[in-house]
């Protein structure tokens, strides 16, 4: 399978960013790509950089609507499996979710981040609640897909609870700022989730100066093994395209060994 993880910036101008990002899948389609993943929020402004004064369920778009449509239309086109993320607005809350859409243009669901953060620039709890749609994991054209937006990827448990439901590729849209961490731990965590849970990890970040935060770009893959098999550059738009084997899922040491050794009837995690 061939995956194609587009890092773009975003300017104010929405209709640009996703301009540019339906340009960006035609060019990965043309490589042989057949799954594009985005950044988090990557057609608008990263808006919980800043506290929210009042209201912001105007800045929020229903899933499906305009933005997903556009996108849904360009699958199809393409017959690439496509996972965007967007500021979702339903039944009077908001979101920070994850539309994912088939290769043939069916939209199989939506993950919303299920762990809020809050502290300097990443002011989140005013924008989004809790999701509530668990962690799902999608039966795509090209495998099973599972989401963990951002934040969510820090809870090991939530990148266990991909593995057990049988996800081969967990796809990561993220707004990581230069300096964040330090050097070298995104890639790190990862690496660890990768080879814990015997699938490959594709992390999505945004890239460029907005205000008061500069994203990193610098979006990697890792395999089951543990290992980074290919990185974007830090600071520049970049689609990066690898070939993902996912026999090697199954043939992992997570798949064959771990997954085979749990004892999760002595440490249950419902306390």
């Amino acid at each position: 399978m061939r995956i194609a993880v587009i890092q773009q910036h975003a300017k104010s101008d929405t209709q640009n960013n996703v301009s540019r990002a339906l340009s960006a899948m035609e060019n990965a389609s043309a490589e042989g790509a057949q799954l594009a993943v985005f950044p988090e929020l990557a057609f608008t402004r990263f808006y919980p950089q800043f506290r929210a004064d009042d209201s912001v369920s105007s800045l929020a778009e229903s899933i499906p609507g305009p933005t997903t449509e556009l996108f849904i239309d360009k699958a199809r086109e393409t017959e690439m499996v496509t996972i965007i993320n967007l500021f979702e607005q339903y039944e009077g809350k908001t979101y920070d979710s994850s539309p994912v859409i088939d290769a043939d243009g069916t939209l199989l669901g939506i993950t919303r981040m299920v762990h809020i953060a809050d502290y300097d620039c990443f002011f989140e709890k005013d924008y989004y609640a809790p999701g509530n749609r668990g962690a799902p994991v999608y039966d795509t054209a090209v495998g099973k897909v599972g989401v963990a937006i951002c934040y969510d990827r820090h809870f090991p448990e939530y990148m266990r609870a991909l593995a057990v439901d049988g996800a081969e590729l967990v796809v990561i849209p993220q707004a990581g700022t230069v300096g964040e961490w330090p050097e070298g731990l995104y890639e790190a965590e990862l690496r660890v989730a990768s080879f814990q849970n015997g699938y490959f990890c594709a992390l999505a970040n945004r890239v460029g100066i907005e205000d008061n935060m500069t994203f990193s770009g610098e979006s990697f893959i890792t395999n089951p093994a543990g290992e980074v098999i290919a990185q974007s550059p830090e600071g520049d738009d970049h689609i990066l395209i690898s070939d993902l084997d996912l026999n090697e899922v199954q043939n992992s040491h997570a798949r064959k060994l771990f997954f085979r050794d749990r004892r999760p009837d002595i440490y249950p995690l419902t306390k």
